[in-house]
């Protein structure tokens, strides 16, 4: 950040009285410029089968990682709940119809000042096509997942939980909410 969005002077990076982080405060007006992580929501579209889930994914046709598979997910919009964005979402980049159930994972990703939230959802048909943001969209099994294709850190996590209660629940168990924070080592001179 270089001017203040308020008056259009230069800012400058620096800890503000009664604060303990820098912050860009305005050199004029004195406004203090807070940025905050961005909220990445999606759902985790399931077509149940025969007692076997199948999970729909979608191959990114934008960066970062193009060309690898992600859950339908993106960033929430201003005036969004979050059950709006993930709709919203998944049927952007999958064009599915889906119904929501309880938000199932939140991964802290402090590095790149995001976090991830993805609800369950259950596919109402089969009545889905890539978006503009996808090169396919294709039902996976377990087994089927293309593990070393999979775009983010936080999409392998929610596919791992996913599976792992959903084996549960078929033994009698229950679906549980996750939470994981996704922690890059910080680098430190020698």
């Amino acid at each position: 950040m270089k001017f203040c969005s308020e008056c259009a002077n230069p800012v400058s990076l620096l800890v503000p009285p009664d604060d303990n982080r820098p912050r860009y405060v305005c050199s004029k007006c004195g406004l203090i410029h807070y940025q905050n992580p961005k909220m990445v929501v999606g759902s985790i579209p399931v077509w149940e089968q025969n007692g076997a889930a199948r999970v729909l994914l979608c191959k990114r046709a934008i960066n970062p990682r193009h060309g690898y598979w992600t859950l339908p997910a993106g960033f929430m919009e201003n005036n969004e709940t979050t059950t709006d964005a993930a709709a919203r979402e998944t049927l952007e980049e999958a064009g599915a119809h889906i119904e929501l159930h309880e938000l199932f994972s939140l991964l802290n990703v402090p590095h790149v000042h995001q976090v991830h939230m993805f609800y369950r959802a259950t596919l109402l048909d089969l009545n889905y096509a890539a978006g503009i943001e996808s090169l396919d969209v294709k039902l996976f099994g377990e087994d089927e997942i293309p593990w070393d294709e999979i775009a983010f850190p936080t999409v392998a996590h929610t596919l791992q939980f996913f599976f792992s209660d959903f084996r549960k629940m078929k033994a009698g168990g229950t679906f549980s909410f996750h939470s994981h924070d996704i922690v890059k080592p910080m680098w430190r001179p020698d």
